[in-house]
């Protein structure tokens, strides 16, 4: 390996390194803040660890990790985001009684799999990141705690990540058995094979990948996990699912289809515009029979994803490849830091009772009255989710729609509308629920420093790029094009 080739997967080193390290510290001297401390600096110095190999951008480490501005990008988006689910889950987890240094590594080790799989160029690679993400995140669900929830959340994540993996696998079987080879670069090259086993080997394999991919997105039809597992998990679990693991799996996939050229079969394209339309639809009007706000958050995800496959479907139409990329990366953006932003929240309000998570609606009543600057944080949150302007939600839906406009994506377009309408209709019942004058529930909640923090940041960040997107446009466009 050359001396840049071992810069570019530094941060991957230096990540598993600290791991090792955290590991020994909790055999040794096991204590909550010693072991909350690493995680943080680990996850700085990561950071950190990418800005050399910025200039050697892109460089191919291995032929199974590629380093280019657009792994830089997601690998920025997920290191922020395991930070704030960090100091979250130090205010969760420090007074529930139980030895909890464990969960940390286990956070470590699920970013490092997301690290691995937004830098992947090759099937073994994605598999790897896949596996190590996956397993880390089934014992972070479960984690314990008092209650059946965690283990029948955690149990449900088990079988049908199981299940999913077992599709991506068979159909990279497929697809290495008419390609002889398993990077993503290579595919493109089969794409045009006139032999009628290829093709169908071709299809079945795209369609076996993108099966198990919609698993893990939690698209519809393939959704029913979702609610339960964000109800049963603990909240700070709940936020790393819902943002550094689909994030992760979606920026790889949409490495895949793009290098490969897998979108642009007509084929595909109309299957996914079938999974879009379901998941925008069925999310939103799930949702609107929902008491839970973790189970209302869940079907927001699902039609989120919704959203995201708009601009992903994009990719495979006459230049939209570019447009495709920008959009859904600034899209992802906006929904990482609601989704933090909401479950932070949720966190904060959870902490009070350690018997189970502030779930139900009622925990919410009297926010407003009690604890306004909290309630205006989630208000914020909620509002971004729906997409009203002076959010970075609104920005990320106006880049949804204008990818389809561009590439003429009327009836996904209507979707788009039709959900983000009813959307409104559950964002607002929590909101209404804050402002109800109680003189109990709201009264009691203490907000911890370390989460505390990382909402306000996280808020303030919503409305900044709500108002202000040029800063985040201009790194996307600087960095995340590589792949267009």
């Amino acid at each position: 390996m050359s001396e840049q080739q071992l810069v570019a997967i530094l941060p991957h080193i230096l990540l598993s390194a600290l791991i090792l390290i955290q590991m020994m510290v909790i055999a040794f001297a096991r204590n909550l803040m010693t072991t909350v401390v690493i995680s943080v600096i680990a996850l700085i110095l990561t950071g950190l660890a990418f800005m050399p190999a910025h200039s050697l951008i892109p460089i191919a480490v291995t032929p199974l990790i590629v380093l280019d501005g657009y792994a830089i990008f997601y690998s920025g988006l997920i290191l922020m985001s395991a930070t704030a689910v960090t100091l979250m889950a130090y205010d969760y987890f420090k007074d529930r009684g139980e030895r909890q240094d464990e969960f940390f590594m286990l956070l470590l080790l699920a970013t490092l799999g997301a690290l691995i799989l937004v830098c992947s160029s090759h099937f073994a690679s994605l598999i790897l990141g896949l596996e190590l993400l996956g397993v880390s995140l089934y014992t972070m669900i479960s984690y314990p705690q008092k209650g059946l929830l965690t283990l029948e959340a955690a149990l449900k994540y088990l079988i049908l990540s199981g299940v999913s993996s077992t599709f991506i696998l068979f159909g990279t079987a497929l697809i290495y058995a008419i390609s002889g080879s398993l990077g993503f670069a290579e595919l493109a090259t089969i794409g045009s094979a006139e032999n009628g086993t290829s093709e169908l080997f071709l299809a079945a394999g795209s369609a076996l990948i993108f099966g198990g991919i919609m698993f893990k997105l939690s698209l519809a039809p393939f959704h029913m996990w979702t609610p339960d597992v964000y109800e049963g998990a603990p909240a700070p679990v709940t936020a790393f699912v819902a943002t550094v693991s689909k994030g992760a799996i979606f920026a790889i996939t949409l490495r895949l289809f793009t290098s490969s050229g897998l979108i642009e079969t007509s084929s595909i394209l109309t299957g996914l515009s079938i999974v879009a339309i379901l998941s925008m639809l069925a999310g939103n009007l799930l949702a609107l029979r929902q008491d839970n706000v973790k189970r209302i958050l869940a079907y927001s995800s699902i039609a989120h994803l919704g959203y995201l496959m708009v601009a992903f479907i994009t990719a495979g139409m006459i230049g939209g490849k570019a447009l495709a990329v920008e959009s859904s990366s600034y899209f992802l953006f906006a929904y990482f830091i609601t989704t933090l932003g909401a479950f932070g929240v949720v966190t904060i309000v959870s902490l009070r009772d350690h018997e189970k998570d502030a779930g139900d609606i009622s925990y919410y009543e009297g926010l407003f009255w009690h604890r306004p600057l909290l309630a205006m944080m989630f208000t914020l949150t909620l509002l971004s989710l729906a997409g009203i302007p002076l959010t970075v939600g609104f920005i990320g839906k106006f880049y949804i729609f204008t990818a389809g406009v561009t590439t003429t994506l009327w009836l996904l377009l209507l979707a788009v509308i039709a959900g983000s309408g009813i959307g409104l209709f559950y964002y607002l019942r929590i909101i209404f629920a804050m402002t109800k004058r109680t003189d109990a529930g709201a009264s009691e909640i203490e907000i911890p420093l370390a989460g505390g923090w990382a909402v306000a940041a996280i808020s303030a960040a919503m409305l900044l790029f709500g108002i202000y997107p040029a800063p985040i446009i201009n790194l996307i466009n600087n960095l995340v094009s590589s792949i267009a």
